[in-house]
């Protein structure tokens, strides 16, 4: 038997141990769960960032467990089992890659994606909207990448990352507009035009706004943590500090 069924085997079995003799995960349920499976992606989320190989391989099976977890959980009750959950993803598989196995031709990962999002109008019937695959619960800026992604596969995006640039630019001068008239209501919603168009300006240009702005995240929290070691080794607090000595120990945090 090959090595990786073995594997999968043996985590079955040992699912079906647990269940069947843990209090705990006798316990669960597919809701009480379901926070942590969102936790676990985070934390892969967080490995990936990381470029930790080894933690990934860590948080790609505490998910594995999850869906074994689930299907296990199913199975008791008839819904599904884990077989059900892995031949439905296998024909979705095999239907959304017709370049692969039909007569379908697809030369570039754009053309992929494309023919994706059409065959999965397909499966629904046509009745479905693009968007109605997004998430409700997606974070924010998560959601607007991929709400931009999904309605490129259907032709309606710009053409030149030019146009776009010009959207950032048309959309903070309105910004700015509101906030000079003092009306807190609509520029709020100018300032989520201001995001939704940055967002899609980085999509042309290749650069994934989600892992950006972590990235700045992390930067700014090493820095502040530099700027909070400096301030504590005089003996004091931030909240002590004025700020042209805080922005001199930012700036020296920026060299590091």
């Amino acid at each position: 038997m090959d090595k990786r069924a073995e594997a999968f085997l043996r985590l079955l079995k040992i699912m079906d141990e647990l269940r069947e003799q843990c209090p705990w995960d006798k316990k669960q349920t597919i809701e009480t769960i379901r926070h942590l499976t969102i936790e676990e992606t985070y934390e892969l989320s967080d490995a990936i960032l990381k470029n930790d190989l080894n933690e990934v391989k860590k948080e790609l099976g505490d998910i594995l467990l999850h869906i074994v977890f689930y299907a296990r959980i199913a199975s008791e009750t008839k819904a599904f089992d884990i077989k059900d959950v892995i031949d439905s993803l296998c024909e979705k598989l095999i239907f959304r890659h017709p370049h692969i196995y039909s007569d379908v031709k697809a030369d570039t990962a754009e053309q992929v994606t494309q023919n994706w999002e059409q065959l999965k109008q397909k499966e629904k019937g046509g009745n479905t909207s693009v968007l109605a695959g997004v998430p409700n619960s997606m974070p924010a800026l998560l959601k607007a990448y991929r709400i931009q992604e999904k309605a490129r596969a259907v032709g309606f995006d710009w053409e030149e990352p030019e146009q776009v640039y010009l959207k950032v630019k048309e959309e903070l001068n309105e910004f700015e507009e509101e906030v000079k008239k003092g009306d807190m209501k609509k520029a709020e919603n100018e300032f989520g035009d201001v995001l939704f168009s940055l967002i899609n300006y980085a999509r042309f240009l290749g650069i994934n706004p989600e892992d950006a702005l972590e990235n700045t995240n992390k930067k700014f929290i090493k820095r502040f943590a530099y700027m909070e070691e400096r301030v504590k080794e005089k003996g004091r607090q931030i909240s002590d500090c004025k700020l042209e000595e805080l922005d001199k120990y930012w700036n020296e945090a920026k060299t590091l």
